[in-house]
């Protein structure tokens, strides 16, 4: 998932803050027990969301795709005071390690989580209206995520999408049907005159989106 050389990336990881304890156990908890650990935002991506939100300060964030929490829990290191994540996960055999680990982390007053389908979790959350965004998660929906989550997004608030790089695959000869998906959802946004937007090389590649 790393795209930069592995000694930049550790001297990265020296240099910002340190990975919190519930986060570093979360950390080691899933390489041990899942079966695709590097789906993980680990480390230095973690401190980066943690980072964005607390600029930020949300009243409101959406993550569509939750994993294990550790992102999760990231991004709700920077809501305002009463402020709350909702996130939503498809598998519902990861409820109990998701509820464990925000109670861990001492967070699980400011997170709704939802199981099921992300498009029907988000069109049924209809009055909702977001400051923060993040999207990570089944590659081939990212655009139908967007087009949703734009709409409900408030002037000045950011949507973020992880692994747009896609492994560096997007800017090399690649051409497999994921690989096109990433580069649809990238000439997309590129051109998305409702927006401003950046690409981070930051692990597998995060856009960054602000709404104008």
């Amino acid at each position: 998932m790393e795209i930069l050389d592995p000694q930049l990336q550790a001297y990265l990881d020296m240099h910002c803050d340190a990975e919190p304890e519930a986060l570093r156990k979360i950390n080691r908890e899933t390489h041990l027990k899942q079966l695709k650990p590097n789906m993980l935002s680990g480390h230095y991506q973690g401190r980066m969301l943690s980072m964005l939100s607390k600029l930020l300060q949300p009243k409101l964030i959406l993550e569509v795709g939750s994993f294990t929490g550790y992102a999760t829990i990231c991004l709700a290191e920077g809501l305002a005071e009463g402020g709350k994540v909702l996130t939503i996960e498809a598998r519902a055999e990861l409820e109990d390690t998701l509820r464990n680990n925000f109670a861990l982390a001492g967070v699980q007053d400011r997170i709704e989580l939802h199981i099921g389908d992300a498009k029907d979790v988000i069109f049924g959350l209809t009055e909702n209206i977001y400051d923060l965004s993040f999207i990570d998660a089944d590659k081939k929906s990212n655009l139908a995520y967007f087009e949703l989550i734009i709409e409900k997004t408030r002037p000045g608030g950011l949507i973020i999408i992880d692994n747009v790089l896609w492994k560096g695959k997007v800017y090399g000869e690649a051409n497999d049907a994921d690989t096109q998906l990433f580069r649809k959802l990238n000439d997309a946004i590129a051109v998305n005159t409702q927006v401003e937007k950046i690409i981070l090389p930051v692990r597998d590649g995060v856009l960054v989106i602000r709404k104008k």
